[in-house]
């Protein structure tokens, strides 16, 4: 007897072939693991089969209905022992490296390290991590067990390389206990270039907390029929047709447009408040593609293209670019403005619109992973209005190092001038960059948490996507930081035997920015695959 062939399935069957061959692989290796499983599996269903009504007392459906039945349980059974997935039928570990691969990278690093070949799958780490405030055994530098070497001895070669210049200093320290493992020069201070946004970061958490959100509105005064475009400091805010979950010019406009008509306004005088900052706008590095000049109200960092992260020429006046979109916005919406210029909104101004920006904590964590500067620059800032202070460059050095003094954090020796790192006076210490990361570590401040999070994962993201490829890709989470004849690196490791390591290296007066930041990586990949004592 021919059984035809249902039209559904004739429809379908191109893509149910597609998807079989797809999975036929990952099927297999699933079969083989759970291998023992469905033995015991048959094991544990066989005497019920005995049970089971002779082949002639089972007509054909019955035959049907029980090898679908049993086909389902040993399908259960293979996903079940072959498993994790999650509820989208996807490995999680699959979808964290898609993830991963999406994100965009560098920032005031140049073209350092760019390679067209993407980066290698990461090894799985250790099994089983020390819990945080867990019991760990002592680590000593001078003295190891039979069969394995001090942490002075992997560590010094690497780092006396040539590569990394005249001087040079590092720090390792256990997280879960806070005993430093190996140290030199630790408590030297040297520029550490954008590692200095590490110090940010703590310092705008414990000032602002994770959840706070910074606002751009557009306010009416009432008398004049004067809109004021007010900045609240967000360097996020985007003109970007797709804001993705970034605040919104175009929203802005577009609400902003209809409160007026709601008024019966379609014609109003644009002006825009940029004095919720204050001081000189440039940075002391002068105009710079890493940049732009730091303005409450700017939207997409100023860029003249239409990246998102990296060098880019910027505009000169990011308040005056903005207030042109809006503008242009506006218009698009029906509502006719005056060419705008500065003001600053009264406090009778009534506020038509709003948007604000991520969380707190994003934001950190797109600073960290992208070294970007005008983030860094616009949260120091907003540390030092939290703190009483101006949101200047000189406010928010001060407020920075106010806020890590109050976190007891060793400061001697530090010296914060701005915000990035790329001022060249900065000054950190190798441990009070490990002392940052293990505070953030600190169970009893989960708001901290967004620095070690937002940390480049070798081989995978931001700075570090095009490192690392041949290395402890994923296992290495580090900011960088490059300046001329500065090369520094400082972030966590997981060891070999499950250590959560915080470690700082900085080099000073490198003349060959590739070859030391090889040294550095090299140095960061042996304390990944040591297991020293």
């Amino acid at each position: 007897m021919v059984v035809p062939e249902l039209r559904p399935w004739r429809a379908a069957r191109p893509q149910v072939l597609r998807i079989a061959n797809a999975v036929r692989p990952r099927l297999a290796r699933a079969v083989t693991a759970a291998k023992p499983g469905v033995a015991r599996l048959t094991k544990a269903v066989r005497p019920g089969l005995a049970h089971l009504p002779g082949p002639r007392a089972l007509r054909t459906w019955q035959y049907t209905a029980g090898a679908a039945t049993a086909g389902l349980a040993l399908a259960a059974g293979v996903v079940t022992v072959a498993g994790p997935w999650d509820a989208n039928g996807q490995r999680t570990a699959e979808r964290d490296r898609a993830a991963a691969l999406e994100r965009s990278g560098g920032a005031d690093h140049g073209a350092l390290g760019t390679s067209a070949r993407g980066p290698r799958p990461a090894p799985s780490a250790p099994a089983v991590l020390t819990g945080l405030g867990g019991t760990t055994g002592t680590v000593s530098t001078k003295k190891a067990p039979p069969g394995r070497k001090a942490l002075a001895d992997v560590l010094g070669p690497l780092l006396d390389a040539s590569a990394l210049g005249g001087g040079h200093a590092a720090a390792v320290v256990d997280v879960s206990t806070g005993k430093q493992l190996y140290g030199t020069a630790a408590d030297q201070a040297f520029t550490p270039a954008s590692t200095t946004k590490i110090a940010t970061a703590v310092a705008a958490l414990s000032a602002l907390g994770p959840d706070h959100r910074l606002t751009t509105r557009a306010a009416l005064e009432p008398d004049t029929k004067e809109l004021v475009l007010v900045g609240g400091g967000d360097p996020t805010l985007t003109a970007h047709p797709k804001a993705e979950s970034w605040a919104s010019l175009r929203t802005l406009a577009a609400d902003t447009a209809a409160a007026l008509k709601k008024r019966g306004i379609d014609k109003i005088t644009l002006s825009y408040d940029t004095t919720l900052f204050s001081g000189p706008a440039l940075h002391p590095i002068g105009v710079n593609d890493n940049l732009a000049p730091v303005s409450a109200l700017t939207a997409d960092e100023g860029r003249t293209d239409a990246s998102t992260s990296g060098p880019a020429t910027r505009v000169s006046d990011p308040a005056a670019d903005v207030a042109r979109k809006f503008a242009d916005y506006l218009k698009q919406a029906g509502i006719k403005a005056t060419p705008p210029g500065p003001s600053k909104a009264t406090n009778r101004a009534q506020t038509l619109a709003t948007v604000s920006s991520p969380p707190l904590s994003a934001l950190v964590e797109r600073m960290l992973t992208n070294s970007d500067n005008d983030i860094a620059e616009a949260l120091a800032r907003q540390t030092a209005l939290a703190s009483g202070r101006a949101g200047s460059f000189d406010g928010g050095a001060k407020a920075i190092a106010t806020q890590l003094t109050k976190l007891g954090l060793p400061m001697s020796g530090a010296a914060f001038h701005d915000g990035s790192g790329l001022n060249r006076d900065d000054r950190l210490t190798a441990n009070l960059l490990t002392a940052l990361l293990v505070k953030a570590a600190d169970p009893a401040r989960p708001g901290l948490r967004p620095v070690l999070t937002g940390l480049p994962v070798a081989g995978f993201t931001g700075t570090l996507t095009d490192r690392y490829t041949d290395g402890a890709a994923g296992v290495v989470r580090a900011k960088t930081g490059t300046l001329t004849g500065v090369n520094t690196l400082a972030g966590t490791v997981v060891d070999q035997d499950g250590h959560l390591l915080a470690f700082a290296f900085l080099a000073s007066d490198t003349t060959d920015p590739q070859e030391a930041q090889t040294a550095l990586d090299k140095t960061a990949t042996a304390l990944a695959d040591c297991g020293c004592r």
